[in-house]
């Protein structure tokens, strides 16, 4: 998951315009179930784990795409960041509500 993970928090902020926290927020999803890049030819494309919090036009829309759905509670990572901008000198830190944690800066 954590690759998975540091990707979809990139997404949030890069892609989506997501603050910190809103990144570490927002639902996120784990693919898994098919085979590991070990050159050999993927028979199964596994399935997507999704957190609670996407909505039931995105799951039946990745459904008709041929996409094998799973709900679910758990096993999505954890995170914790600090964001630091030199220009203005100020620290950004966020904690995501999944795990024990916080964000701490002086």
């Amino acid at each position: 998951m954590q690759p998975q993970g540091h990707v979809q928090i990139l997404v949030n902020m890069i892609d989506f315009g997501m603050n910190l926290q809103e990144a570490g927020d927002a639902p996120r999803i784990r693919h898994g179930g098919s085979s590991q890049p070990t050159g050999q030819k993927m028979t199964s494309g596994g399935y997507v784990n999704m957190e609670s919090g996407f909505s039931m036009e995105t799951i039946r829309e990745l459904s008709k795409k041929g996409h094998r759905i799973i709900r679910r509670t758990g096993g999505f990572g954890g995170y914790q960041a600090i964001k630091v901008d030199w220009e203005n000198k100020l620290f950004f830190g966020a904690s995501d509500p999944r795990k024990d944690g916080q964000a701490g800066g002086y």
